[in-house]
């Protein structure tokens, strides 16, 4: 290829961030002059991406709660896709936010541009007639999940499994006294981890459920700390907020961008369900994971989900080992007296993260660089050629 590699992508929030990333570095690292835009975050910008909004204005979570920003999103994805269909890539990868994308894909391949869904759509847990859609709107889809691969293959869905990258990035052992150590805690403390959500609309509904959780706990055992993990200052605020309506809760420290270390440092993690919650299974500590949405979200939703559990870890394990308290049953009583178990019952937290050593090793598959190849030869530049031509430009500028 005689010019720079020119790729369009749109992440919508921070773990697309997290893929979109490690999709750059793997192609940079055969491409360096390859050149990246669309919609990402800090991971991505690091990598020298340039993002036309920010991200974070793509990050509405349920259904009702979109219509509020609803304009917004169309013309910000009307204005991508006259940008690129005016200025083509050489492909367009959209990572996750399938509500946005694959519109936004749909039209890019009638236009005559490549395009790829990184991250399947939950097409195999509700609204399964969206694969038709998909096949129409993308070249390919890159599965993270194994049993994503068959469900396409069964649809005629071009698709390739290239594994989680988490599962790459974080070791099979994370030992706890490191992260420990960061934050100012000892061997010996209790500590429970509260994870309720990267978006600002999740927070707002699960904050204070969480953080009266922990005061439930605490009544029971008085000496345990409790670590809040916040994605922004911004969510940090809305916590701060939220926490002040719980003086009777002692021991908090909120953390804002240290998530993984906040889970690598607790005995037991009370998280928002999401990928968090696969980050929480690969680093091996037990878990109980909660949701809540509005009410209409949530009887429409319940219709509509084809599958008996929402949190990853259940849904990759043979036998599900994760509690899980959806809407109205994600109370504090509820969740503390499942969170006790696993800080008072070794073996009962030694069967959960059994299991999660075995979605790691099923899920460990290099899938930065897997990405990078099906991308690259979604549009026929093999790994080979790319590296060919960068030793040629080397050897021409020297």
């Amino acid at each position: 290829m005689s010019r720079p590699l020119r790729i369009g992508i749109v992440a919508g929030e921070a773990s697309g961030d997290i893929l979109g990333a490690g999709l750059i570095e793997a192609i940079k690292a055969r491409y360096p002059d390859a050149t990246f835009e669309g919609i990402g975050g800090p991971r991505m910008m690091a990598e020298g991406f340039h993002s036309h909004v920010p991200m974070e204005r793509l990050s509405v979570m349920g259904l009702f709660e979109v219509l509020s920003r609803l304009f917004e999103l169309l013309k910000i994805r009307a204005s991508l896709a006259k940008h690129f269909i005016d200025n083509p890539p050489d492909v367009f990868v959209g990572i996750d936010a399938p509500d946005f994308n694959l519109q936004l894909e749909n039209k890019l391949k009638k236009a005559g541009i490549k395009t790829i869904q990184y991250v399947s759509p939950q097409v195999w847990a509700w609204r399964q007639n969206r694969v038709k859609h998909i096949a129409e709107s993308v070249n390919q889809v890159l599965a993270l999940l194994p049993f994503e691969q068959t469900f396409y293959r069964d649809h005629h869905v071009p698709v390739t499994f290239v594994g989680h990258p988490l599962a790459d990035t974080i070791g099979l052992e994370t030992p706890q006294l490191p992260a420990r150590e960061a934050m100012g805690l000892s061997v010996d403390d209790k500590v429970l981890a509260l994870l309720p959500g990267s978006r600002s609309s999740e927070v707002k509904k699960l904050a204070a459920t969480f953080l009266d959780t922990a005061l439930h706990l605490q009544r029971q055992m008085p000496e345990c700390k409790v670590l809040v993990a916040a994605l922004t200052e911004k969510t940090k605020g809305l916590i701060a907020e939220q926490l002040a309506e719980f003086p009777e809760l002692k021991n908090v420290h909120i953390s804002v961008g240290q998530s993984r270390e906040v889970m690598a440092a607790a005995d037991v993690l009370l998280v928002a369900s999401g990928t968090v919650t696969l980050e929480a299974a690969l680093l091996k500590r037990p878990m109980v994971v909660a949701y809540k949405v509005s009410n209409m979200t949530y009887r429409i939703a319940r219709k509509m989900i084809k599958v008996d559990h929402i949190a990853l870890a259940n849904l990759l394990s043979k036998k599900p080992m994760v509690p899980e308290f959806i809407q109205n049953e994600a109370s504090p009583e509820k969740l503390s007296q499942a969170l006790l178990t696993y800080m008072n019952d070794e073996q009962a937290a030694k069967k959960q993260t059994d299991t999660f050593m075995d979605i790691h090793l099923q899920l460990r598959q290099n899938a930065s660089v897997k990405a990078a190849e099906a991308v690259l030869a979604e549009i026929g530049v093999a790994a080979s050629e790319a590296q060919s031509t960068n030793s040629e430009s080397d050897n021409v500028a020297v």
